[in-house]
This record gives structure tokens, C-alpha cells and sequence, in this order.
């Protein structure tokens, strides 16, 4: 299963790449990475590898080629980017930084990074493009529907989120350290400002998971039992 990504800019730029989504990973491509890739620069703190098995980091390696492609572009530029799925296939004329967010987040979350990897569900059912309301949701919903096999299977289920937003902490951590790694090596902004706003919708959990489920609760209860009274 992949995805495909297609980003055109302008003649001279043109940027194609398929993100296998069950990927492992590969110390032969590891080797030949740059060395901010390396697993021992801006480690992040709470990272479970064994330096012994991973050189580098794996999403670092996953991700250099696109940080590469996109150094010295500027975050504002319009770029056309289609996103082909194996369900559908998506096109919008974006900011750089938002085609590239998108980009950037489903090559994370397949990543052989074990903390990272929690949003591999969110991952295969890729939603590009997505405002800050819709990862919210999903993700929310993603972790409810996992508490009830929990509880079908005679496990415990956190309906109170708290796993969730533990979850979100371990991110954040790991949102904190990478940003460092694409600092020391990007000199153009796109980049940069691509990372910033991935980092900032994932890390709304964290610090304000009340107030984004007030959010969506008049999305989730305007229909059904217990909807609010017209």
C-alpha cells in the first residue's frame, strides 16, 4: 500500500515521491544519509532505540531527501500538489508549507520510529490538506474506537482520554527534538514553517485537548441521541 505525491511549483520544480506505508527500517539507505540524520544528533529524549540497531534515526532518514528538495524555497510560494491514495486522489494549489506539512506528516507517521508510529492508523487513512478540526477528530475517534475492542476483548478502556493526551506528551517530545534536527540543516523557510505547523496541530492535544473537544462536540452532537435541541 502507498501513496503518491506529486508537487509542481513551476517548471523548474518538480518534486514526485511514493511513501510506502509499511516500511521497515533500512540500514544500507541509513548509510548513505547525511549526518543529521544520525541517531546521536538531537536525540530526543525519550527515544526507545538501541543505537546498536538504528545508526540513525528513522524518520531523519525517511525524511532528508524532501528536506533536501525543498531547501531555499520559500514557504509562500503556490505550488499545485495532487495526492493520490489507493481510495482517492486529491489536488489543491496550496502554500509550499502546507502541501509540504501534509507531506511530511504521513512520511513521519510510517516511519520505523516507535513513538512516531501511533499515528501510523491515521496514516492509512490519509486525509491530506486537513484543517486543525479534522485531526482533532480523527484522532479522537481513532483512540475511542480502539478502547471499544478493548473492552470487547476484555481489556482495559480509557474513555477519559488520558492515554491519549499521554501519547501526545511522547510527541510532543519527539516534535521538539526534530525540529531541532531540520534547524541545524534547513536554510530556506519552507521547510521550516511546514514542520512548525505540523507540530502545532499534533501538540493541540497536548496542552488544550479540553478545549478542542468543545470544538467538535456541536459537529459530533448535531444529530442522534443526545443531540442539543435545535
Amino acid at each position: 500500500m502507498a501513496i503518491d505525491y506529486r508537487i509542481v511549483l513551476d517548471d523548474e520544480h518538480e518534486f514526485s515521491y511514493r511513501i510506502e506505508l509499511d516500511r521497515t527500517y533500512d540500514p544500507d539507505a541509513a548509510a548513505l544519509a547525511p549526518k543529521w540524520t544520525r541517531l546521536d544528533h538531537q536525540r530526543c529524549n525519550n527515544c526507545p532505540l538501541s543505537g546498536e540497531n538504528f545508526t540513525h534515526c528513522p524518520a531523519a532518514v525517511d525524511l532528508y531527501q524532501v528536506v533536501e528538495d525543498f531547501q531555499g524555497l520559500p514557504a509562500f510560494k503556490k505550488a499545485q500538489v495532487r495526492v493520490r491514495t489507493p481510495e482517492r486522489e486529491y489536488n489543491k494549489l496550496v502554500g509550499l508549507d502546507e502541501g509540504l506539512r501534509a507531506l511530511l506528516g504521513v512520511i513521519m507517521a510510517t516511519s520505523a520510529c516507535p513513538i512516531l508510529g501511533t499515528l501510523k492508523p491515521m496514516a492509512h487513512q490519509h486525509l491530506p490538506f486537513a484543517s486543525n478540526q479534522e485531526f482533532v477528530l480523527r484522532a479522537v475517534s481513532l483512540y475511542l474506537a480502539r478502547q471499544y475492542f478493548n473492552l470487547r476483548e476484555g481489556r482495559h478502556a480509557d474513555w477519559e482520554l488520558r492515554g491519549l493526551v499521554r501519547s501526545f506528551q511522547q510527541l510532543q517530545l519527539v516534535n521538539q527534538a526534530f525540529w531541532q534536527r531540520i534547524h541545524d540543516t534547513c536554510h530556506g523557510d519552507s521547510n521550516l514553517k511546514a514542520f512548525l505547523t505540523f507540530f502545532s496541530m499534533a501538540s493541540s492535544l497536548t496542552y488544550s485537548l479540553e478545549t478542542q473537544l468543545k470544538k467538535i462536540r456541536p459537529m459530533v452532537m448535531s444529530a442522534g441521541e443526545g443531540a442539543d435541541p435545535a
